[in-house]
């Protein structure tokens, strides 16, 4: 079934306007917001979906909420971050005539300060996530630009023994340094394998069923 006439007119007013470049920054701006927004809820909402059921306590519609809140928070700020960082780059870049550099890093720590700089759950599993990815790659630069000699051989396993050494340390003398959702993931792994009853909350369950 064809589309109105009016319809077909206002889509190809729409299109036509898209093409044009003298607004593309603009727009790139409000497809980042777009773009923010759709990936916050694809990476939250599967994340919240299982750790709400597996380590959150509560009726069915009280786990469901913290499942949606999350995830609309999720979306919410990386949607912001992405239409600011967007917005200030192109900004910058419009008032020097030209892009550099710096423009990203001052666009980016102006949007995070603004919209990450909260102090909840949500943006620090993000942050912590960013800082592992960031230490990885300032490293890999530094050996790229000839500050940090390349190794003969791989620290990988290295790192990863030290990581693993550590957290497993934190975790088991120094607990409420961790993250609370990592807390909740080694007391079901480490904590919650010292206990059990029988075979019902040894293999099945883990821990024991209340007695109706």
């Amino acid at each position: 079934m064809a589309a109105p006439p009016q319809l077909q007119a206002l889509l190809l007013a729409v299109n036509t306007l898209l093409r044009k470049r003298r607004y593309h920054a603009a727009l790139a701006v409000l497809k980042g917001f777009r773009n923010g927004a759709v990936y916050g809820v694809k990476i939250r909402a599967p994340h919240a979906l299982v750790m709400t059921f597996l380590f959150r306590s509560g009726s069915l519609r009280e786990k469901l909420r913290a499942i949606l809140q999350a995830t609309y928070t999720h979306s919410r700020n990386l949607a912001c971050f992405v239409f600011a960082y967007k917005g200030l780059c192109a900004l910058q870049s419009r008032m020097q005539g030209k892009t550099h550099q710096v423009h990203s890093f001052l666009a980016a720590f102006i949007g995070g300060f603004l919209i990450f700089g909260d102090n909840n759950n949500i943006n620090s599993q993000i942050n912590m996530y960013l800082t592992s990815r960031v230490l990885f790659a300032l490293c890999r630069l530094g050996v790229e630009k000839g500050y940090i000699p390349e190794l003969k051989w791989d620290p990988f396993p290295l790192h990863t023994a030290v990581v693993w050494g550590l957290v497993l340390w934190l975790f088991e003398y120094h607990r409420s340094t961790l993250q609370p959702s990592l807390q909740s993931s080694m007391t079901y792994l480490y904590d919650d394998s010292n206990v059990w009853h029988d075979i019902s909350d040894f293999l099945i369950y883990n821990k024991s069923r209340p007695s109706k």
